[in-house]
């Protein structure tokens, strides 16, 4: 199958102020984040990528901006509103310090499959949702680029978490114990019988090695050799 680099946006004013900025219109990078996602860019512009699909939220628009920006070619760029935040519903535009009080906050750090926001949507669903948009999107990109296909998705933390999770095998319930920063990018590869997970959470590194079609077979017993850059 064809590679997909998960990009979180860069940070914003809302994570600066601890505030969940969930769907809320009008969140945008601040100047840290500017630089989280210039520096993003610089990384994957040695990548040729078939595509970036981005949510249609600002903040990831935004980000998304930044890596197309340093691509030489001209990349499918969709926005796509399945890969959009998590709807907290009821709790979107509070404080995290105000939220660490609700009943709710230690079943979401120790059980998120039974989670829903109040008045908003289950974390199951997010999980669901998101999943089934980055494969049906690695399907599409494989079939019209082939399988040394590398294309990106700049959505939200607990999207990409949940999504890295499926890609673990692990259960919801433990997809707490994944981090991913601001413009951080994890890198997963759907195979024919399994994913493969090459990288979660990165913020620096050259990424040159994913010009190489990477292995998709059987997993090499004792890890193999590694990736060779061009």
């Amino acid at each position: 199958m064809a590679t997909v680099l998960l990009v979180r946006h860069g940070r914003t004013t809302a994570n600066a102020a601890g505030l969940l900025a969930g769907r809320a219109a009008g969140v945008s990078l601040d100047e840290i984040g500017r630089e989280q996602a210039a520096l993003t860019g610089g990384r994957l512009a040695v990548v040729p990528l078939a595509g970036v699909v981005s949510s249609p939220l600002e903040r990831c628009q935004q980000t998304a901006q930044f890596i197309l920006d340093r691509q030489a070619g001209n990349p499918y760029a969709p926005v796509d509103p399945d890969l959009t935040e998590c709807d907290y519903g009821q709790w979107q535009g509070r404080t995290l310090s105000d939220l660490e009080t609700e009943d709710l906050w230690p079943v979401v750090q120790s059980q998120p499959s039974a989670v829903t926001f109040p008045g908003g949507e289950s974390m199951a669903s997010m999980q669901a949702r998101a999943v089934a948009t980055i494969r049906r999107h690695d399907a599409a990109f494989e079939a019209e680029y082939g399988q040394g296909a590398v294309w990106v998705a700049v959505s939200h933390g607990d999207i990409i978490k949940s999504i890295l999770a499926d890609a673990l095998g692990m259960h919801l319930d433990l997809f707490q114990r994944i981090n991913v920063g601001p413009a951080s990018v994890s890198i997963v590869r759907y195979g024919a019988s399994r994913p493969s997970v090459y990288a979660t959470n990165t913020d620096a590194g050259d990424l040159s090695w994913l010009t190489n079609a990477l292995h998709s077979g059987d997993a090499p017993v004792g890890g193999g050799a590694g990736q060779k850059a061009p």
